[in-house]
């Protein structure tokens, strides 16, 4: 059975870390930006650069886009541009999945509702690319099983739209409930709404890294660097 480990004990996850790290194990960059043009109406440019974490060579997504920083949009207006878009129908799935995730977090902290919910963090064209580009790339892959670690979530405070919010932010918090974290002296933001809906989608259990044959290996970089830690999850595909 495919199975795909993601390892995010190390510095938990971000839904850009996770796009690049499956670049690493074969997916295709620029089917994927071809198949995110369509539903993606502002302009953008996407690329990988080739960085060292501490040691550790990896993936760091780079994308580049007019748009303003943080874009808010409601989670109806983007279901109705993915489930109009000519995805596959497990593409469109993947990607309808981890935004309700978030959607429905979202709601309940700020007592809306799905229809009227609209975005901060994740609603800008890079957090429509790591989602959309997430679902496409582990489709493109055929993965069978995902297992994950611990989720490393950090500590602190983070500047969010509303204001001054402890860490993990509360949307994160809700969708990892009953997932289980990792306890960390970290300061700051390891793992984000987006990186956390993508395991809470993707991840069917939670455990150490299975027996399993190896073929590929990826690392996916964050963009903060950390003291102590490099900031990279881990993406290991095999066969149980």
């Amino acid at each position: 059975m495919k199975t795909l480990f993601i390892d995010c004990g190390i510095s938990g996850i971000a839904g850009d870390m996770a796009l690049a790290a499956f670049t690493e194990i074969g997916a295709d960059i620029e089917v994927i930006s071809d198949k995110l043009k369509p539903i993606i109406k502002e302009d953008f440019s996407l690329s990988l650069d080739r960085v060292v974490k501490k040691g550790i060579s990896s993936t760091k997504l780079v994308i580049e886009t007019e748009e303003e920083k943080h874009s808010h949009r409601h989670y109806s207006t983007i279901k109705k541009a993915i489930d109009e878009s000519f995805l596959s129908e497990s593409e469109k799935a993947t990607a309808l999945s981890i935004f309700e995730v978030i959607a429905i977090a979202e709601a309940k902290i700020h007592n809306s509702t799905l229809e009227k919910v609209h975005f901060h963090e994740v609603g800008g064209v890079d957090s429509m690319i790591d989602i959309i580009g997430t679902a496409i790339a582990f489709h493109q892959l055929g993965i069978e099983r995902v297992i994950s670690s611990q989720v490393a979530v950090g500590n602190g405070y983070l500047k969010m739209a509303h204001g001054l919010y402890p860490i993990p932010a509360p949307a994160t918090l809700e969708i990892l409930k009953n997932i289980p974290l990792l306890q960390t002296e970290i300061q700051g933001e390891l793992t984000t709404p987006t990186g956390a809906a993508i395991i809470r989608t993707l991840t069917d259990e939670f455990a150490v890294l299975p027996s399993m044959q190896v073929s590929e290996i990826g690392y996916g970089a964050g963009t903060k660097d950390f003291k102590g830690h490099p900031n990279v999850v881990r993406f290991v595909l095999g066969e149980l």
